[in-house]
């Protein structure tokens, strides 16, 4: 009986994976069609050639500024998470039971590195 267990997991495992690959597929198709579509719309407008580059790079330009804000954030975030994190780690250490080894072992290896301190 285990066996037939082992056998309904790996199918039903399959079938999520199918259908996870199924959606990707569905995303980036709509991704892709969207892109052409708005690219489509942009060139093929009833606008001179001038009117129509210059709202290309306004937008170019307004996607330059969006994509460095965003970094920007990205940025700040990851710093506040690197800082939690380090708030973490050393609360754990704090607690933990070798604590005290932990606060020597730099001066130890300054020690090591200079021996005439």
């Amino acid at each position: 009986m285990a066996i037939l267990e082992v056998f309904e997991k790996a199918k039903k495992q399959r079938k999520a994976a199918e259908q996870k690959k199924a959606l990707k597929n569905v995303a980036v198709g709509a991704a892709i069609g969207a892109t052409v579509g708005a690219v489509a719309g942009v060139l093929l407008a009833p606008k001179s050639g001038k009117e129509t580059r210059e709202e290309l790079a306004a937008a170019a330009q307004e996607a330059v500024e969006k994509a460095k804000v965003k970094v920007e954030e990205v940025k700040e975030k990851a710093g506040e998470v690197v800082e939690e994190v380090k708030q973490q780690v050393k609360q754990k250490l704090e607690k933990s039971p070798c604590a005290g080894e932990v606060e020597e072992a730099p001066a130890a290896k300054a020690e090591a590195a200079d021996p005439e301190k």
